[in-house]
């Protein structure tokens, strides 16, 4: 264990972390190919149906008993937290309509299909400017000392998460729509006030916790409510690794992941969150 200047304490070796951080990188890599077909996939449906075109319920229904539950036991056996304890609530956040059909976002830009990767889109910028923020607050000194595996660990998340924002902005250009390259959420302003008033490595990783369990469970959330294959199969794919960031992050706060039978969906975001 490493113990810092300000006494937070890492509660696992950096041998530990540095091992977690190299799996999860080799899980990303291998899930790159697969996520990108996905998407392909899911620019063709959308431009050969439109946006919000017929529905697919059939094959919807056939995917959803095969990359939707296997989506739901790998988050499960990932992302779970037996401590007792839970990360801090995403500031503003508010599921809303995560448990219903998708509501409608402030400008209607995007609909149907493409509204749910729009808030995917705007989910993984936030987590990347999160944990930019995160390595500039630690680089000027402001989180006390931070691990070097630590920091590794932000680091490769956030290239992560920003691999899966390209991903989703090729779907929205590829079907003709604006990339989002901000973070067009309304929990944003609190979330960035939270992440301003961090002080050590704990405050922070209990805030990008919050992060990576919603996004998680938004990506569950959208195997079950998208109708596009393309869409499904992505997202089922992607989710996994955001649980393995949620997995990790719980080891650094102490907190030992156990997994659960099915992976709840109450913090998942619904799209009522978005404000384009």
């Amino acid at each position: 264990m490493t113990t810092t200047e300000g006494g937070w304490t890492l509660p696992i070796s950096e041998g530990e972390l540095a091992g977690l951080t190299r799996e999860l990188h080799e899980a990303h890599q291998d899930t790159l190919p697969a996520m990108r077909a996905g998407a392909r996939d899911l620019v063709e449906e959308v431009r050969a149906r439109g946006a919000d075109g017929p529905r697919d319920l059939g094959r919807r229904r056939f995917l959803l008993g095969a990359g939707g539950a296997a989506a739901a036991l790998t988050l499960a056996a990932c992302s779970s937290s037996g401590s007792g304890g839970s990360p801090a609530p995403v500031p503003g956040s508010a599921s809303g309509s995560a448990s219903g059909s998708p509501s409608g976002s402030a400008s209607g830009q995007y609909t149907g299909d493409l509204e749910v990767v729009a808030l995917a889109t705007a989910l993984e910028n936030q987590a990347v400017g999160a944990y930019q923020a995160a390595l500039d607050a630690a680089k000027a000194g402001r989180l006390g000392t931070v691990p070097p595996a630590v920091a590794t660990f932000v680091t490769t998340a956030m290239g992560q998460h920003a691999d899966h924002a390209k991903v989703w902005n090729s779907v929205l250009t590829g079907a003709g729509k604006p990339a989002i390259t901000d973070v067009p959420l309304s929990n944003q302003p609190a979330t960035l006030k939270a992440l301003g008033a961090a002080t050590d490595v704990a405050a922070v990783a209990k805030l990008a916790l919050s992060l990576e369990d919603q996004a998680a469970q938004t990506y569950l959330f959208a195997t079950y409510n998208v109708t596009s294959p393309g869409g499904i199969a992505t997202a089922a794919t992607i989710a996994p690794v955001e649980a393995m960031h949620a997995a990790i992050l719980n080891y650094v706060l102490g907190q030992y992941p156990v997994p659960d039978d099915f992976l709840p969906v109450d913090k998942a975001a619904g799209p009522g969150l978005l404000t384009v």
